[in-house]
C-alpha cells in the first residue's frame, strides 16, 4: 500500500510534464506540416522541372566538362 502513495503523485508530475511537453512541441510548430514529409518523399529529386533543380552554367559544373 506503501507503493501507491509514491506512485500516484509520481505518475501525476510525470504527466504534467509530458502535457507540458506537448503543449510546447505545438508552440514551436512541430505539427504544423503533417503531410509535407510524406509528399516531399514521392518527387523525383532529378525531375528538371522542379525550381530548385534548374541547371545553371555558373560554378555547378565542373570546367573541364564541356572540353568533350
Amino acid at each position: 500500500m506503501d507503493v501507491i502513495y509514491a506512485l500516484i503523485p509520481s505518475m501525476i508530475v510525470i504527466g504534467i510534464i509530458l502535457v507540458g511537453i506537448l503543449i510546447w512541441a505545438v508552440k514551436r510548430g512541430q505539427y504544423e506540416d503533417m503531410e509535407g514529409d510524406g509528399n516531399r518523399i514521392l518527387m523525383d529529386d532529378d525531375d528538371p522541372g522542379l525550381p530548385g533543380n534548374q541547371q545553371k552554367k555558373d560554378a555547378r559544373s565542373w570546367p573541364d566538362a564541356e572540353d568533350d
